[in-house]
């Protein structure tokens, strides 16, 4: 057995049409009813007005009254009411005495018979008007008193057919008819003008269909963890859900106001301006580090923007720690590889039965190697940081830089608060050490000096080069995403370490400053407050940068 398929719904314009529909015809049906009953009774009131004055103007005749005292009233009486009758546009004029003979009639047959109607209020001497059935059939007609000396000497009547009150009627309402059929047929042309615009809006979707969207959507716009933020034609915020406020550090309405009020980095905000599509581009806000891929929304005309944000400050600092433990891999590596041909020389030596120079040989590396991380670890007894500068000095070495660390240096193991993580120091020392390097590299005498020290309540990490410095216009622009050291004219270089650093500084309250180094390069300063109370500081200059000494 077959089962018929389900009737869709009609869409919500279809719906709005045909509710639209039936109500303009409504409508316009209603008003021509009223307008209808409105004429009939006015024509009907004109009707009885016009005989009233007919039968006014005949009754007030001193030519009728002298008619009247003749022997014969019909003679002269039957052709002027005919005359009358004729210029006035009445009916009928019947001029009668007061018993209700007839003197006059348009039909002169009638003359003589009894008046077909009521004349009581009129042999009282007051005028009247109604609507009766005579010898010509209904009509709508006036009775007015004849008086001669204030005697009533007579009665008129004058009236008009219902019939010709219909015909006259008639007339008005075949155009009213035309102008209430015009009047629906434009209000259907524009109903099916503005539906057919909502079928498109709508997608020909009815009611329940676009109810459960908005719930579908609402539900699906929650749940996303990631950022989701919709932006209309004038780049302002039309949607934005949880994710994308937590991301951005929004608060408060921020539908409908532009992308440029909502305070954002300068970069971020050129990129959510730009009507160009972008995919996965990093970003830094305050507190993270973003991807955003942006994708305009179009159809026919720009209609806005969707944007995506995905939260990559975790993936980054691992990114940050892998290239560190790979370059802490290259430097083992050529350590080893070193270690190695010292060994052949150690080993080529006692076999050449040159113990002596083998054993000096040995002692002089053993105790080069054990200085410097006795140097190391007596400056900074931290041991993630040392670690860091351990690391960080054999890279350094291998790209042709020596990296020194100042003899001002003091930091003590349990110096550094839980607030402040040894992971956040690596991101700031390090990509300052990595700037510093790409910077120094190639120059003559080429050297990075760290300085690294308690002061107070601050923690001080400074951070100098030989290179070719920061151009004092470029003091605050050096922080920003795509701009390096190794590149100071302008944008280029990684460009992200600098960015990342100066994130992590402000996220703990703390400073970062550039200025020019001693020996003409550039030197960076961060200081990061100890909230900690009862870790005693060791006593260290804090004017001036550290003066160069100690190779590591």
């Amino acid at each position: 057995m077959r089962v018929p398929h389900p009737r869709r719904p009609r869409s919500l314009a279809g719906q709005l049409f045909a509710m639209q529909a039936v109500l303009i015809a409504v409508l316009v049906a209603g008003y021509a009813l009223f307008t209808f009953v409105n004429d009939h009774n006015q024509a009907r009131s004109a009707a009885g007005r016009q005989a009233m004055a007919v039968a006014r103007s005949l009754a007030d005749s001193p030519s009728v009254r002298a008619a009247i005292r003749t022997p014969d009233p019909t003679r002269t009486l039957q052709p002027y009411a005919l005359q009358v009758q004729r210029n006035t546009g009445v009916d009928f004029v019947t001029i009668m005495n007061p018993q209700g003979i007839r003197w006059t009639h348009p039909n002169p047959s009638l003359i003589g018979e009894r008046f077909l109607g009521h004349t009581a209020d009129a042999l009282k001497g007051e005028a009247f008007t109604e609507t009766y059935t005579g010898t010509l059939g209904p009509s709508v007609r006036a009775v007015a008193p004849i008086r001669d000396h204030g005697r009533i000497v007579g009665l008129v009547s004058a009236g008009i057919t219902v019939e010709a009150v219909s015909a006259q009627l008639q007339e008005q309402v075949t155009t009213l008819v035309v102008v209430a059929g015009g009047a629906l047929l434009l209000g259907g042309i524009g109903t099916y003008v503005i539906n057919a615009r909502l079928r498109r809006s709508t997608h020909g979707m009815n009611a329940t269909e676009l109810s459960r969207m908005h719930d579908y959507h609402q539900a699906a716009l929650h749940a996303v963890h990631e950022g989701l933020l919709m932006l209309d034609g004038r780049f302002q915020v039309a949607l934005i859900n949880d994710g994308g406020r937590e991301l951005l550090g929004v608060s408060g309405e921020v539908v409908g106001r532009s992308v440029a009020d909502l305070g954002l980095p300068m970069p971020l905000t050129s990129a959510l301006l730009s009507s160009a599509p972008r995919a996965d581009e990093v970003h830094l806000t305050a507190t993270r580090v973003l991807m955003v891929s942006t994708s305009p929304v179009s159809g026919g005309e720009q209609r806005g923007t969707v944007v995506t944000l995905r939260d990559v400050t975790r993936l980054q600092s691992l990114i940050g720690e892998l290239d560190s433990e790979r370059g802490f891999t290259q430097a083992l590596r050529s350590q080893a590889h070193e270690a190695a041909n010292r060994l052949h020389t150690v080993v080529s030596l006692i076999e050449l039965g040159r113990t002596e120079e083998a054993i000096e040989f040995a002692t002089a590396e053993l105790e080069l190697a054990q200085a410097l991380t006795d140097q190391v670890v007596a400056a900074v007894d931290e041991p993630v940081l040392a670690a860091l500068l351990l690391g960080k000095a054999a890279q350094a070495n291998e790209r042709g830089v020596e990296l020194v660390v100042s003899p001002d240096s003091r930091i003590d193991d349990g110096l550094l608060p839980q607030s402040l993580p040894a992971r956040d120091l690596v991101t700031i020392l390090g990509n300052l050490i990595d700037n510093a390097v790409d910077a120094a590299q190639g120059s003559v005498g080429a050297r990075v000096t760290v300085t690294a020290y308690s002061a107070g309540p601050e923690l001080v990490l400074r951070v100098a080069d030989t290179g070719a410095g920061v151009d004092p216009a470029h003091a605050e622009a050096v922080f920003e995403r795509g701009w390096s050291t190794k590149a100071a004219s302008g944008p280029g270089g990684r460009g992200l370490g600098l960015a990342l650093v100066r994130q992590t500084v402000l996220r703990h309250e703390g400073s970062l400053t550039v200025a020019e180094a001693a020996e003409g390069g550039a030197e960076f300063e961060a200081r990061l407050p100890l909230p900690t109370v009862g870790a005693v500081p060791a006593a260290a200059p804090v004017t001036g940068a550290a003066p160069h000494g100690g190779d590591v």
